[in-house]
């Protein structure tokens, strides 16, 4: 194993935890829903963008899962990996598109972002309307997932940028 794997390993370790944290810590009960929101999806953008591919994608999908499984939401482990995994993955192919472009990187972050936090939104209502089933009563979700979405998609941009600030990014994805 070589040294970029290593440090793909470990950031992508870094990232589940930071995401499980930022999911588990700070979340907020929705009226009706038996959810909650949280800012877990700022990490989930972040593992995207700064780690991309694979990595990232397990990044989110296990760190927001296990966030599930110890908050007493078992039934969502699946399809918060599944969701989390797949908003991660999408982002970073939108993301990595952009940049190849000559178009402002902000426009990929943003772009990027929004198609992620709708497939949070509609992949939630999917999974809790078929698998879950509760019918058209998943509906009742919606509003909330995307107050989140809104939320996370402007702390991950701003965060991007003060790690872009930092020099982090280019460091990270260096060794990425």
């Amino acid at each position: 194993m070589n040294h970029k794997q290593v440090t793909k390993i470990v950031l992508t370790a870094l990232f589940a935890a930071l995401t499980f944290a930022a999911t588990y810590v700070i979340k907020v009960p929705t009226v009706g829903t038996n959810g909650y929101v949280n800012i877990g999806d700022t990490l989930v953008l972040l593992s995207a963008w700064l780690i991309g591919g694979v990595y990232g994608g397990l990044a989110a999908g296990i760190g927001s899962a296990l966030s599930d499984l110890i908050a007493g939401y078992g039934t969502y482990v699946p399809g918060t990996f599944i969701i989390k995994f797949l908003m991660a993955i999408v982002a970073y192919l939108i993301f990595t598109a952009f940049r190849k472009t000559n178009l402002n990187k902000a426009v990929g972050y943003i772009v990027s972002g929004i198609v992620a936090e709708l497939i949070m939104v509609f992949g939630y209502f999917l999974y809790e309307s078929t698998l879950l089933g509760y019918g058209l009563a998943a509906a009742a979700s919606i509003p909330s997932n995307f107050i989140q979405a809104g939320t996370c998609l402007v702390l991950g941009y701003v965060l991007a940028g003060v790690l872009e600030g930092a020099k982090a990014t280019s460091l990270i994805q260096k060794y990425c």
